[in-house]
């Protein structure tokens, strides 16, 4: 993409890309660990609900005074997107309400603006992107997460004439992980609370990798940028290693596991009785490709590719990704060649709070994590057949009718305020997409 060398004319010049930050937790970290060895890059603001500790963090990364003094700390996200100090935002705290609020007017405000929070753009993605190119801004995913990276590979195999038979992620999931809680999360990681706690380990938002929400929510989002599809019942998350993805990734009608060719899909790196999946892919993302004909599925085997028997399907993964070490790249190509690393074009799949246990009315429930619901990957159209509450919106709203276990919350099973703006989005979204999906 030849992102380099303009970088170094950015810096030569003196007009560095003016990057805002909002959210300096650990994936804003990581991205801030890059930021003194970056060329043509400043980071102009962040904004923290403490400011103070983001300046902290900075410090702590061996940030120079120099380039602490040059940066302006805030707790005021909205005032940092309407002062004209930045031309790229970087959204990142990873909560869907503050994050549709904050994308709506950086788009107003002609800013190129960077998703991290998968959470927002699997909320109301479609809508906000679409906001953003009549805008005639970038909406982007941001590159070192999964579903970027994902996209990539989609759009690196449909681009050479190959058909995607599958595409997602690796993770490590059993069965039984749906009902964790914050309080049993740490047993599966090996951890105790109080080494949880000493590292400073959120315990929802880990809990919300194991318990299976974020792996639908990222096939979501991938779903979202490419129209892959989701399985009709959610992510089966077969085990599967590297050199198994073309066995186990192919339709059920030729041998494999897929529900249909053309479908988002999360692998597991533990078999189902607990034992580990040899070369798993649990950091990695993949995609699989089918030959268009024999000469190519001959290049397949000339060129040491996996294949399942048939020598016609085959995978390409990369085996890790860097999360914000990574996000360098979503700035560059947003704010150098005005292109996003994936972004949602459409509404095509959603996740929806599902009980982990039996639940009545009057519980509240806590959201993405915690102890009350999980999120389940969906069809948008099935979503909204369901009527379905998005995973996003499930933190702090009360039930007004009992949930039984392993079943949808709906929207008719909530007291919600409809005057959020968060709320008001997702609707506004939802009447949209009705007559399209023939609702």
């Amino acid at each position: 993409m030849y992102l380099y060398s303009q970088q170094l004319e950015r810096a030569r010049s003196g007009r560095p890309i003016r990057v805002g930050l909002i959210g300096a937790g650990k994936f804003g970290s990581m991205f801030l660990a890059q930021v003194p060895t970056t060329p043509g890059l400043t980071l102009s603001v962040i904004a923290d609900l403490d400011a103070d500790r983001a300046r902290e963090t900075c410090a702590s990364l061996g940030w120079s005074p120099e380039l602490l003094a040059g940066t302006r700390f805030t707790d005021d996200a909205m005032a940092m997107l309407r002062s004209g100090d930045v031309d790229v935002v970087v959204e990142a705290t990873g909560d869907p309400a503050s994050g549709v609020v904050h994308a709506q007017e950086a788009i107003r405000n002609a800013l190129h603006t960077v998703m991290v929070n998968v959470e927002a753009d699997v909320l109301a993605g479609a809508l906000l992107a679409q906001e953003a190119r009549q805008a005639g801004v970038v909406f982007s995913m941001a590159y070192g997460d999964q579903p970027a990276l994902t996209c990539e590979l989609v759009e690196w195999a449909r681009s050479t004439g190959f058909d995607v038979v599958a595409a997602g992620k690796g993770t490590k999931y059993l069965p039984a992980y749906h009902a964790a809680t914050p309080e049993t999360v740490w047993d599966h990681y090996g951890l105790t609370p109080e080494q949880a706690r000493s590292a400073g380990m959120n315990s929802k938002m880990f809990n919300s990798f194991l318990d299976g929400t974020k792996s639908a929510l990222e096939m979501a989002a991938i779903a979202n940028a490419t129209g892959l599809t989701p399985p009709p019942d959610g992510l089966a998350f077969p085990p599967a290693g590297m050199d198994d993805l073309a066995h186990v990734l192919r339709p059920a009608n030729e041998g494999g596991q897929l529900h249909h060719s053309g479908q988002v899909e999360v692998v597991s790196s533990l078999e189902r009785d607990g034992r580990p999946v040899h070369k798993d892919l649990r950091w990695g993302v993949y995609v699989v490709i089918k030959a268009p004909n024999e000469y190519t599925a001959a290049c397949f085997r000339q060129y040491g590719m996996n294949t399942d028997a048939s020598g016609r399907y085959s995978a390409m993964f990369k085996p890790f990704h860097l999360i914000g070490l990574e996000l360098n790249m979503s700035i560059l190509s947003a704010a150098l060649l005005n292109r996003p690393t994936g972004s949602t074009q459409d509404f095509t799949a959603d996740v929806i709070a599902t009980a982990k246990r039996d639940l009545k009315a009057g519980e509240v429930l806590d959201g993405e994590g915690g102890f009350t619901v999980w999120g389940k990957l969906y069809t948008a159209h099935e979503s909204l057949r369901t009527g379905g509450l998005p995973i996003g919106l499930a933190t702090h709203v009360t039930l007004t009718a009992d949930v039984a276990a392993n079943q949808p919350v709906r929207w008719q099973d909530v007291d919600i305020d409809d005057s959020q703006a968060a709320v008001k989005v997702r609707m506004l979204l939802e009447t949209q997409e009705r007559p399209r999906h023939g609702l």
